[in-house]
């Protein structure tokens, strides 16, 4: 997750929507348990890829690419069709990465993202391999239960966003007006298992009414989704608004409905939240944001497991089938 202060820059320009999204397919198969074990094993590969070279993962580094090709062979094996989507930044290469499951709708398009790189200070397993791993065994898990969604489903992993969105940005702008309309919903899922974690769903709605206002239309539909979720297995949440950090912000820029789930980062956790989810007050979220020690010990296994099996409820309810 970028920093606040980069974030500010971008802030005013995300607006609200430019048109309605449909809503979710009626009919959805139950979304299966998402493997922690699973999720944490691409951890530790991260990890190693990290410690291989120099310690990071940053943008135009070995590191990312090594990460990169990590993810691809995976999913190359599960059956996605993939690409790498090259870019340049700050004299550097950069990457994305797509992966489409084949069959769905194609004309709807339910896609699920975060960002692959570190800052180079750190590893950056936290920010954002758990988002990225979380992501990783969705997709994964989508091949191996058969699931055939009624919507065309989607992942992405973007390069650069610590240095501004930057791998983002570069794929919303290149898709024509045509393709961005059939992306019916965006997941984005950055730093989602903060050891000293809190439970915040993006505010599509604007229901807390602060901040850049609700998201596009359809926002509100994947907010209820994953709040359903979190209600259903007894966790409450609370909204964190759209204010331009992380990568859903290009999408709902070109008016994509966006949502997704966020554990808490350099902010400090208040004693109320400390009685709602537990964990230290007085403490931040994640006291090894973009620093070196936001390694595989710097993960809190119950937050990165409800998060993880969140991401599959939101994407086997929102794109339908069976």
């Amino acid at each position: 997750m970028r920093s606040r202060l980069a974030a500010l820059a971008g802030t005013a320009a995300l607006t609200a929507a430019l048109a309605a999204a449909p809503a979710a397919p009626a009919s959805a198969a139950a979304a299966p348990d998402i493997s922690l074990t699973n999720v944490k094993a691409h951890l530790t590969q991260l990890q190693s890829i990290a410690s291989s070279n120099g310690g990071n993962r940053a943008h135009g580094s070995p590191g990312y690419r090594a990460s990169l090709d990590y993810v691809k062979a995976r999913l190359d094996a599960a059956g996605f069709q993939t690409r790498i989507q090259p870019f340049s930044y700050g004299g550097a290469t950069g990457y994305n990465l797509i992966a489409d499951w084949p069959g769905g709708n194609a004309d709807e398009v339910l896609m699920a993202g975060a960002h692959l790189d570190s800052v180079t200070a750190g590893p950056g397993i936290n920010d954002n391999g758990s988002g990225s791993a979380a992501v990783l065994e969705a997709a994964l898990t989508v091949a191996r239960s058969g699931y055939q969604p009624s919507r065309h489903l989607r992942f992405g992993w973007w390069g650069a966003e610590e240095r501004g969105l930057v791998g983002s940005r570069y794929y919303v702008n290149s898709l024509t007006s045509a393709e961005r309309s059939r992306i019916k919903g965006y997941l984005n899922y950055d730093m989602v298992g903060s050891p000293n974690a809190g439970y915040f769903v993006y505010d599509g709605d604007n229901s807390d009414g602060v901040g850049s206002g609700p998201g596009p239309a359809g926002s509100a539909e994947i907010e209820r989704v994953i709040q359903g979720y979190f209600t259903g297995i007894g966790v409450t949440t609370r909204g964190t608004d759209f204010d331009g950090r992380s990568d859903y912000g290009p999408f709902i820029q070109v008016g994509i409905p966006a949502g997704g789930t966020f554990t808490g980062a350099e902010g400090i956790k208040t004693s109320a939240q400390a009685q709602l989810w537990g964990g230290q007050a007085g403490v931040a979220f994640d006291r090894c944001y973009h620093r070196s020690c936001d390694t595989t010990s710097n993960i809190n296994d119950t937050a990165l497991d409800r998060n993880a099996d969140s991401i599959a409820h939101a994407i086997w309810t929102l794109a339908g089938g069976s």
